[in-house]
């Protein structure tokens, strides 16, 4: 398993993600700096090898192995079911067509909700077997103490505040969150307290625009919205959301970049026809033997 931690690569780092928050604020207050400190910070979910590989090559900064797996690739009703065994086996799979992004993964439901020690075990798991680099939780302020055992066992945390699909049963489904005043200043005092506790970044999700540029601007470390609003640090969409590979329900937020649905059925349709009608395969994508074997077969068949 080879993590590429060459500088001189382009190798991105948790340090240079962090970087991308403290360059914005120094832009604010007049300093200098250079078009690439200045980017915003561009994050996609991946799941398996082919599609990690091109994600990396596009120029991706962070590839999340997001626990949506367990709906968008497994087909469960929504994100409880995905085990740590499940997540283990597609991080490593991404691990293995990831060069260049930062690598993150998610830690399922009930892997970091009951005794601490075992969350720390569990978040190692990802780092030592599965090869990511850091992981992501959700929940703001219940989640301080965890995430501040694990930022001191050396394991880099992405927090997760708003809508956090692990928590849907709470919050009566899928619903935007934040939008009352005692809403909007718990989602405040979370995000401060993920930052205390010392992730890195932070996942706001499904929150009134205003409200994620307030959490944005107080903030040192960078937000990362999805379904937040441009004024967040950075971006991420789920990948079959965003090139139209999803079944079912797609959020407000998930601009559709390419159709590869609909692209696969009219292939699939279209291979279905030609073998059907004998048109597949032609003789050109058949193999064929040499004209003296054809001949001693002929003469073996006379006999």
């Amino acid at each position: 398993m080879s993590t590429a931690f060459d500088a001189g690569n382009g190798k991105i780092t948790v340090p240079d993600i962090v970087s991308r928050k403290s360059s914005s604020r120094a832009s604010s207050s007049g300093n200098s700096q250079s078009n690439s400190e200045k980017r915003k910070i561009v994050c996609l979910t991946a799941y398996d090898y082919p599609t990690a590989r091109l994600v990396d090559d596009a120029g991706v900064d962070v590839v999340l192995v997001g626990d949506s797996l367990g709906m968008v690739v497994l087909g469960y009703e929504n994100t409880l079911p995905l085990t740590m065994e499940e997540m283990l086996h597609h991080t490593r799979a991404v691990r293995r067509g990831v060069r260049k992004a930062l690598l993150v993964a998610d830690m399922p439901y009930g892997s970091f909700h009951g005794d601490k020690s075992e969350a720390v075990r569990n978040a190692v798991r990802f780092a030592k077997e599965a090869g990511a680099e850091a992981v992501k939780i959700e929940g703001g302020e219940r989640r301080m103490d965890l995430i501040a055992q694990l930022v001191e066992a050396e394991i880099p945390v992405m927090g997760h505040i708003g809508l956090t699909p692990q928590s849907m049963h709470a919050f009566g489904g899928f619903r935007v969150q934040g939008k009352s005043v005692e809403a909007a200043e718990q989602l405040l005092r979370d995000a401060r307290a993920v930052e205390a506790a010392g992730a890195f970044s932070v996942v706001v999700e499904s929150v009134p625009r205003e409200l994620a540029a307030r959490i944005t601007s107080e903030l040192r470390i960078p937000t990362i919205g999805i379904g937040a609003g441009p004024e967040c640090d950075g971006q991420i969409l789920v990948l079959h959301d965003m090139i139209g590979l999803s079944v079912g329900h797609t959020p407000k937020f998930a601009r559709r970049y390419a159709s590869v649905g609909e692209a696969i059925h009219s292939a699939v349709g279209a291979y279905a026809d030609d073998v059907r009608e004998g048109r597949f395969p032609a003789d050109e994508e058949s193999y064929h033997l040499s004209s003296e074997v054809r001949e001693r077969l002929l003469a073996v068949r006379r006999s």
